[in-house]
């Protein structure tokens, strides 16, 4: 098992050393907060492959499901929350994400009628915990540093 830990591990470096190398472009703007880079599509590739090294990118995932969910036509809502709550919200969902209980509570008494807000609340806590923890990371990681080479 080990074994295969390492050489998934050389194969992530691998694999983001070469998206890097497409990236270099990434403008320093884009690093300003963490809206700027999640609005950036190099920025957000950059910061999945961040988090995917740090095997933490279920809030990134979770936040861009969110934001899918929200602009997606209503009668397709109902499936999408209903994914988005088994993938993310529900106890040992693959992915899970932190949130509280309370939030958590509210979100599974609306899941059998979902409105366009209903992920609002649980999406701005994971932006928060995103720009409180893993943006800051990201821009003190390698991952930054070599995104932004000229």
């Amino acid at each position: 098992m080990r074994i295969k830990s390492i050489i998934f591990l050389q194969h992530l470096n691998l694999t983001f050393s070469l998206s890097c190398s497409y990236f270099r472009t990434l403008d320093e703007k884009v690093l300003q907060d963490l809206e700027s880079l999640l609005n950036s599509k190099s920025g957000l590739q950059v910061f999945r492959w961040f988090l995917r090294s740090e095997f933490s990118e279920e809030n990134l995932e979770f936040w861009l499901a969110c934001e899918e969910y929200r602009l997606s036509p209503s009668h397709v809502q109902k499936a999408k929350a209903s994914s988005i709550y088994s993938q993310f919200i529900c106890p040992d969902a693959p992915q899970e994400v932190n949130l509280d209980a309370e939030t958590r509570e509210a979100l599974l008494s609306v899941m059998d009628r979902p409105s366009v807000d209903t992920f609002t609340p649980a999406q701005q806590t994971i932006y928060s915990l995103m720009a409180k923890d893993s943006f800051p990371r990201f821009l003190r990681s390698p991952h930054r540093i070599e995104a932004t080479k000229a």
